[in-house]
Formats: C-alpha cells, structure tokens, sequence
C-alpha cells in the first residue's frame, strides 16, 4: 500500500536510451518518463506520476529499472476487462499498447516486463540497495561491430585493462565525488563505490561495470572516460585518486 490509501505498484522495464532525451520529464523533448506517464494518464484517465529507481541521461540505456506509481484501489481494480482477473496482468497488457501507439515508428523502444503491487514502503528511489552501469568500449584490439554501433563507446588508442583496473580500485568506498560529477544545487556528491571494473571480451571489447548507491548527475561517464587516460597510458593510475582529492572537476573525463 502507498500512502493516503492508495496501492503502490511496481513497474520493471528496459528502454533504448538512444531515442530520448534522457529519463526526466523536459518541456518539448521526448523523454523516458514523459512517454510512460502520457500512456498511464490515458489508462487511468487522469495525470500519473513515476517515481524512477535512478534517472538516467540521454543515450543510456536500461535494462533493470524499476519505478513506482500510486493507484486508488477503485483504479487498480477497474483494470481487468473481459475475461482477464489480475489487474496485475491487464495493466501490463494495457500499458504495452499504450507505449506502442505512443511511440509510434519507435515501437519496441519501451517495454514494461513486468507490473506487480508492490509490499508496504517500498519506494522505487529509495528502497533500492544499489545502481549499476555497465559500458562497452571497443579499442584497436577490439571487433568493431557496426550492428553495436549504438551500444559500444568506439576508441581508436589501445587500452591496457590492467592499467584500468589498477586506477580504478583506488576510487572504491565511501567518497566525495565532486571532480567526477556535475553538482546540483542542494544535492550531495558523497557516493559509495561499490564497483569499478574492467573485463575484456571474447570479441575484444571492454565492459566497464560500475556499481554504487546511488550515482550523482554524470558520473559514471565521468569516471570511465577519466580512466581511459590511464588504459592509454597518458596518466599514471593513482592519477585518479588524486583527481578525487582535488575536489575539482575539470573537462578532462567525459566520454
């Protein structure tokens, strides 16, 4: 149950990022959360708000959200139609064909998995434990695949994993991240780490994986194109550690 006596339900989707501006909600763009509330407004006949595990900028990709929206019980039960019962299983049905109108030639670039109530007090942003990124970057050691030519980050210069992987290890834990965010006004940039790492492929390419409890606004692109200084050899690895103690963000690190 939410709050004032409505039903918290759960949402879990995946979307290409590609073909919005980012998650939030941004007068005259089409974004993530804008196309999922204008599908569940004509659903519930009325404006919906999602609240969103973790937003996400324009270009990134998601297969793991989750979110959260607040249904009076008359709604949720009003869902079924026909022969359907769970309304679980019909607000499912009912949101996928919303989003395939809604989105028109970009059919297939949302897609809910999954609808379900949700126990008391979760809540999509804060109940959630972790968020974790993953990066493809193909370097000159790399089969460069043009079918992932939206998926993977293409660099020209060789990259030495070990190097990655020994500046990265100097950022886990409990930090203050200010040289690798954008600061907001009244939003903290002390994040904890819990995973930074590089692994190479069978086809060459590099996953980057960063795991925290929370990431600030454009972090982990931040972070991964900070430590390609390193992979390339153009800094030494606890070059990163230091960019970290400066406390100073600088134009050397986005991808």
């Amino acid at each position: 149950m939410g709050g004032g006596g409505f039903l918290r339900v759960r949402l879990d989707l995946s979307y290409d990022g590609g073909a919005f501006n980012g998650w939030a909600v941004q007068p005259g763009l089409r974004t993530v959360q804008g196309i999922l509330e204008e599908a569940l407004a004509l659903l519930i006949r009325r404006p919906i708000r999602v609240t969103v595990a973790g937003r996400t900028d324009a270009g990134v990709h998601a297969r793991g959200q989750v979110v959260h929206l607040d249904l009076t019980e008359a709604e949720w039960l009003k869902l079924p139609r026909g022969h359907e019962l769970d309304p679980a299983v019909a607000l499912l049905r009912r949101i996928r064909g919303a989003l395939s109108r809604g989105l028109g030639d970009l059919t297939g670039a949302i897609e809910v998995h999954l609808v379900s109530l949700a126990p008391v007090g979760f809540d999509a942003r804060f109940s959630a434990l972790w968020r974790r990124y993953s990066y493809r970057i193909a370097d000159g050691a790399a089969l460069w695949d043009p079918l992932e030519r939206y998926f993977t980050l293409w660099h020209q210069s060789p990259l030495d994993v070990d190097l990655l992987n020994a500046g990265a290890v100097q950022l886990l834990g409990l930090q203050n991240f200010l040289s690798y965010c954008k600061p907001r006004e009244g939003a903290t940039t002390i994040r904890e780490l819990q995973r930074f790492e590089f692994h190479r492929g069978e086809d060459g390419v590099i996953v980057a994986t960063v795991q925290a409890d929370a990431f600030c606004h454009n972090m982990v692109r931040s972070l991964v194109g900070s430590a390609l200084f390193v992979g390339e050899g153009i800094e030494e690895p606890g070059w990163l550690h230091e960019r970290l103690l400066a406390k100073k963000r600088d134009a050397k690190s986005v991808l």
